[in-house]
């Protein structure tokens, strides 16, 4: 496990100019005040300083292997007490061969205290082991919360694909049994048809579903689905598009549109032997696009029972993306059916391009 100043050159230089500010502090206290030769100040500071925060840099290893979940306080405290001994250790021997190589005549002043040295070492690693144990435990509060963010994509990530797969399977089989009554009756038509449905089925499945794409493209597609039904329906499906020009470029949860209009064909055209229309209106600004389908539908066959999986679907896929349930909304006017969806721009968490 790398160790957090050798990662961060900043943080090596700050750690190292902090322990240097801290002993030209102590080289002029020492000299001003307790009168003592500068010589000696210097030497003294230049051991206690940087030599002692060198050496404690190796503490870290010692705090990361040996932490407090893992091992018992016991054990944890027998081995700091052993690692305390050998830094202090390394840490006298190289004082007193700095000192000697410097002034040999400096060794009995700088270690006529040797105890009081060897306690205040002993108390200097206990302050080196709380340091690097708060940044042990900063260092692990960020890796849990980056894993727990990864952990909540990855839930989100299902969550969408699971209701990805509700998406009626239906449409396809219906599909396929229109082609293959189409090869006997018009080939051209059915060729035609298997060219829609396998650009549209490419489309559905070559996009994520966290992924925005603009919204004409959406539209396109959607285009490219109603003509595949229209093939099955004829003249029973009737679309009207009333859309603005400056939506196009706007951009919208892919796939997020088709449900909408599975759903006003189930309940709309399958349920009646009348032409049904489906018109689609679109408005936008600065913070929204707003999409209007309204379907007609035979009130006297379709009894409608809340939501269906479609409707519940598109909710749910809003939810999780904008963290807002109720930018989808339905009315029941009767003898039509209303659904508005208002899809919110300019948000950086949804700026992916297709």
């Amino acid at each position: 496990m790398k160790h957090p100043f050798f990662q961060n050159n900043k943080l090596l230089i700050s750690y190292f100019v902090f322990w240097l500010i801290l002993g030209i502090g102590g080289v002029f206290i020492q000299w001003l005040y307790y009168d003592t030769a500068f010589k000696t100040a210097l030497v003294e500071a230049l051991i206690g300083m940087v030599t002692y925060p060198t050496i404690g840099l190796s503490i870290w290893f010692a705090i990361k292997y040996n932490r407090f979940e893992d091992y018992a306080i016991l054990r944890i405290l027998f081995f700091h007490l052993v690692f305390a001994t050998i830094i202090v250790t390394i840490w006298l021997y190289l004082g007193i061969s700095i000192t000697k190589l410097i002034d040999k005549d400096l060794v009995g002043q700088i270690y006529s205290r040797l105890p009081e040295k060897i306690l205040g070492s002993y108390i200097l690693y206990a302050i080196f082991v709380i340091f690097f144990s708060a940044i042990s435990y900063y260092q692990n509060f960020k890796e849990k919360i980056k894993q727990e963010s990864e952990l909540k994509a990855l839930v989100r990530e299902a969550e969408l694909q699971a209701l990805k797969s509700q998406i009626n399977p239906h449409f396809l089989f219906n599909s396929l049994n229109s082609v293959s009554s189409l090869t006997i009756s018009n080939p051209e038509k059915a060729q035609e048809m298997v060219i829609n449905l396998s650009t549209f089925m490419r489309y559905s499945l070559m996009h994520d579903e966290t992924e925005t794409v603009p919204f004409n493209k959406e539209l396109e597609n959607i285009k490219l689905y109603l003509s595949i039904e229209k093939v099955r329906f004829g003249k029973k499906l009737n679309t009207e598009f009333e859309i603005s020009e400056t939506c196009g470029n706007l951009r919208i949860p892919n796939m997020i549109l088709q449900p909408l209009f599975e759903n006003a064909i189930k309940y709309g055209v399958y349920e009646t032997t009348e032409q049904v229309t489906i018109k689609t209106t679109t408005s936008c600004d600065e913070s929204y696009l707003h999409i209007s389908i309204i379907n007609d539908y035979d009130s006297n066959a379709v009894h409608r029972k809340g939501e269906g999986i479609g409707l519940r679907n598109i909710r749910q896929r809003l939810a999780i993306i904008y963290k807002n349930p109720d930018l989808l909304q339905t009315k029941d006017h009767k003898t039509y059916f209303e659904v508005n969806l208002s899809i919110p721009q300019n948000t950086k968490d949804h700026e992916r391009k297709a």
